[in-house]
């Protein structure tokens, strides 16, 4: 299906949910449910891809927190995805904000609203797993992706849609090898309390990391807690500039919300350290601006992980219509950029586009812009 026939059905999709969700990013933002019915296809079946089936279906799609830009790019990647099946009748976004309580209750309003499928951001990791597994009881098609719930394929929900974190994990713990062979100091930034991801990379870059022995990650265990929230972040990061004379290198899963903190390294007379991170615009742009002061600033990134929701997506509209599944449960996320080595590509920045793109993603960058707009 081409991308202008596919945007062509995500206006249709929704057009109202596309307002609430651009206001995803902003502070008064009051995270309520929208939904958008098609009001008829404007695709023919035989456009549809493999995953979309013949039955009619309503879908939900609920985040723990979507309050930033990353979130608001796969958001947008999901109904980019749900708008390839005509199958797919009615569209509803709900925002959990952050508050564990309001993600559970939007997973059991989608359910008592009768939805037929349901993908799910479960953000909080196993506190969410009882709305799962209710979900499933109530025979909804349950999705949960990304962040790791617990429970098992089949019994308390239909799939989990999982990410190689741990690749991550080791693929930035050999960058860190290769740049820092003398070892140091390592604060390791990731979201909310609880989330599989940053556990399953703090796995991976303890395997390749811990033989060595000299290595010593600082801060909270088994992560510093930002909710992926740059405003958290931020503050998060400027206390352990405050509190640790010695950081020789910073891990975070989301990069991007670094750049408002990096600069506290130069006021306190101190170089910004290596990071290795997932990849961002903004990031990109700030690396360029300030690598030339910063004599230890070095910068490897791997694919940000939008299209995750994608894989997502295709599973619980496979499963909900009668469509062909993907082949694969786990998103892959490879390496995107690396300051030194150059591989797969030099650090990139785009001036003329907005910080909050992700380059890596499928969706193109000028896209992207006019989705932030």
């Amino acid at each position: 299906m081409s991308r202008s026939t596919t945007a062509a059905r995500l206006v249709a999709l929704s057009s109202v949910a596309a307002l609430a969700l651009s206001a995803c990013g902003s502070s008064d933002d009051t995270g309520d449910s929208t939904t958008a019915a098609t009001g008829g296809s404007t695709a023919a079946a035989a456009d549809a891809p493999p995953w979309c089936g013949p039955k009619k279906i309503t879908l939900g799609l609920t985040d723990g927190f979507g309050g930033n830009s990353w979130r608001l790019v796969t958001t947008a990647a999901a109904k980019d995805e749900i708008a390839k099946c005509p199958s797919v009748t009615d569209f509803t976004y709900a925002d959990g904000q952050g508050d564990t309580q309001k993600a559970i209750s939007d997973i059991q309003g989608l359910v008592a609203k009768g939805v037929d499928a349901l993908v799910v951001f479960p953000d909080a990791g196993n506190a969410m797993l009882p709305a799962l597994q209710s979900a499933k009881q109530a025979g909804v098609v349950t999705v949960p992706y990304r962040v790791n719930p617990g429970g098992t394929d089949g019994k308390d929900y239909d799939v989990w849609v999982g990410a190689d974190f741990v690749t991550d994990g080791k693929n930035w713990a050999q960058w860190l090898l290769k740049n820092l062979p003398d070892g140091g100091n390592i604060l390791f930034l990731s979201g909310p309390a609880g989330n599989s991801q940053g556990t399953d990379e703090l796995k991976g870059m303890k395997e390749v990391l811990d033989p060595s022995g000299k290595y010593t990650f600082i801060g909270a265990s088994p992560f510093e807690v930002t909710n992926w929230d740059p405003a958290k972040t931020q503050q998060v990061l400027s206390a352990a500039i405050a509190k640790n004379p010695k950081i020789d290198a910073i891990v975070s899963d989301f990069g991007p919300s670094l750049v408002g903190a990096l600069p506290e390294f130069q006021k306190s007379g101190r170089s910004i350290p290596a990071l290795a991170t997932s990849d961002g615009n903004v990031l990109s742009c700030f690396f360029e601006e300030n690598k030339a002061k910063n004599p230890d600033f070095k910068l490897t990134t791997v694919a940000t992980g939008n299209d995750n929701a994608r894989l997502a997506v295709q599973w619980a509209v496979a499963l909900a219509t009668g469509g062909t599944p993907p082949s694969s449960k786990q998103f892959q996320a490879p390496i995107f950029e690396d300051s030194v080595g150059g591989k797969p590509s030099q650090v990139t920045c785009e001036k003329d586009l907005p910080g909050d793109i992700y380059l890596s993603a499928q969706m193109d960058g000028d896209a992207q812009a006019a989705l932030l707009k």
